[in-house]
């Protein structure tokens, strides 16, 4: 296709036939990175973000720009990346240097200088964590540690630290996720039909005990205990 090369013009959908196969293409890319690349950005695939963004904008922005020669680059880069993440994996001194190892940033109490200005973070950035982490002073944290991922992990003192059963001795329940039955007045009948229940059984729910129809639910859910919670539309 045309589109493909250098052109001094584009109609208006070869421009929309551009970007579409260029979008396309991102997410096979993407996919073949996997999901490391997507909930973890470290160092290789911050790096990896950085050249396939600047690569294939180019080309969707200027007809003057082929896309066969981005797209193979691109190529190449996944495949380099590919091979970094295999060898990370099976070599440590590799994985050292693409997965640099975490940094302690606190430990026993005491904020470690030296370590904060490595990792380049400044003071204000590490005591708006500790806020967000609901961590009001510094000496109740046992170890801190700046992930490479950009986060930073905190543990605090076992004095500090929220009592749970097991500490006290209570009983306690196995977690039980809800499930979804009703979804923005729509009923899953695929999770309805695992419960061995029908649209009836949850017609009369409703009526009897919400003196609600589906229609007037934002969000039903139902536990292992046949405890339904309904969220009406407010």
């Amino acid at each position: 296709m045309d589109f493909f090369m250098s052109q001094h013009s584009l109609t208006a959908m070869e421009w929309i036939l551009r970007a579409a196969i260029g979008f396309i293409f991102l997410l096979v890319i993407t996919k073949l990175m996997g999901q490391r690349s997507i909930s973890q950005l470290r160092f290789l695939d911050f790096v990896m973000a950085l050249l396939i963004g600047n690569i294939m904008a180019h080309p969707l922005s200027d007809e003057g720009l082929g896309m066969k020669g981005p797209m193979l680059t691109m190529g190449t880069l996944v495949f380099l990346y590919l091979i970094g993440v295999y060898l990370s994996l099976h070599s440590t001194t590799i994985r050292k240097i693409l997965d640099p190892s975490p940094i302690t940033i606190i430990y026993n109490g005491d904020i470690l200088y030296k370590n904060l200005k490595k990792a380049r973070i400044p003071l204000e950035s590490l005591l708006s964590e500790l806020r967000k982490q609901q961590i009001e002073e510094v000496h109740k944290v046992a170890i801190a540690m700046w992930e490479p991922g950009g986060e930073i992990s905190f543990f605090l003192k076992p004095q500090y630290q929220p009592v749970t059963h097991q500490d006290v001795a209570l009983p306690f329940q196995a977690f039980d996720l809800p499930i979804p039955i009703i979804e923005d007045g729509r009923i899953n009948l695929s999770e309805l039909l695992k419960l061995n229940k029908d649209e009836s059984w949850l017609h009369d729910q409703l009526r009897s005990s919400y003196d609600a129809t589906v229609h007037d639910v934002l969000l039903a859910t139902i536990d292992k205990q046949d405890q339904i919670k309904i969220y009406l539309y407010k």
